[in-house]
């Protein structure tokens, strides 16, 4: 489980996470950066870069595995930044956050000076507090190394938390919660994490995840039904002709959407139940799209079909 480049989507989205593990209130104006040190092939992964040279830049290292060298490498990177990039900052603090203090390496020396100075913070995510009480940002951290058998429920909770409490975002929660069940059960699709989740269909609908996948399905349909009513128009011959060719594409583009979403979902569909959807009318596909998200089963397909045609 790449844990490192899901705490740097949490970064990303929500910058105020760094400020709230330490403690802190949040300036306004920090950006959160990955810099290549390209003289050394250094790469620092998190990087809060202040918006003027007058406040404190903040370097954060993800360590998960015992690393005896780690602090070697780290203020080897600082030290570089700090020289190439000194007219952007005045001062700078680095953070490690560790999953326990087992994962921390044995030795300081030559750096224990600086380990245990103020300008390094270490945090133990298991010490920070209860999955309840945190912020859901800093919770967010402590569900990406739960084990496998507690990731569901806590995740639940979580997500009930982004419906019941006054939180920036929540659309970002819901998705950060998503991907982090995902690195874990592999064999899930997202949509059936979300719904494994409890998410709402409005929820889903907030998702960039939705928004993207619905959004790609529904052009590629578009695209396609429009491009076969321009065919059958122009054989036509006639703009009454062509009317009624772009009106058939538009459906057929519609249905287009539903099967791919369908198929996405449950697999291969029987061939009865294509056909039916197939038939069925422009006003009737439209509803289809929007009741499917409800749908956890093929047979509940079957019935929804059965009512409305």
């Amino acid at each position: 489980m790449r844990r490192d480049s899901l705490f740097y989507q949490l970064f990303a989205q929500l910058p105020q996470t760094l400020f709230d593990l330490l403690g802190r209130d949040t300036p306004q104006g920090y950006r959160f950066d990955s810099v290549e040190l390209k003289q050394t092939a250094f790469r620092i992964d998190g990087v809060f870069v202040p918006p003027d040279p007058s406040g404190t830049v903040y370097f954060c290292e993800v360590q998960f595995q015992r690393d005896n060298t780690l602090y070697e490498r780290l203020f080897a990177e600082i030290f570089l930044y700090l020289r190439l990039y000194r007219q952007t900052f005045s001062d700078w603090q680095a953070v490690v956050i560790y999953p326990h203090r087992q994962a921390e390496q044995v030795s300081f020396e030559p750096y224990d000076v600086l380990v245990k100075s103020d300008r390094l913070r270490r945090v133990y995510l298991n010490e920070i507090g209860s999955l309840e009480a945190l912020p859901l940002n800093l919770a967010l951290m402590q569900l990406m190394v739960m084990a496998e058998a507690e990731m569901p429920a806590a995740a639940r909770l979580l997500a009930e938390r982004t419906r019941t409490e006054a939180v920036p975002r929540p659309e970002v929660i819901i998705e950060l919660i998503t991907t982090i069940v995902l690195y874990k059960f592999t064999e899930l699709s997202r949509e059936e994490v979300l719904r494994m989740l409890g998410f709402t269909t409005e929820e889903l609908k907030r998702t960039r995840f939705y928004q993207e996948v619905y959004a790609e399905a529904w052009e590629e349909g578009r695209q396609e039904g429009r491009q076969e009513g321009r065919q059958e128009g122009r054989q036509e011959g006639r703009q009454e002709g062509l009317q009624q060719g772009l009106e058939q594409g538009l459906q057929q583009g519609e249905t287009l959407v539903v099967l791919r979403q369908l198929r996405r979902r449950f697999g291969d569909l029987p061939a009865g139940l294509e056909e039916r959807i197939r038939q069925l009318s422009l006003h009737q596909i439209e509803a289809l799209a929007e009741a499917l998200l409800d749908f956890t089963t093929l047979e509940q397909v079957s019935a929804w079909l059965e009512r409305s045609t």
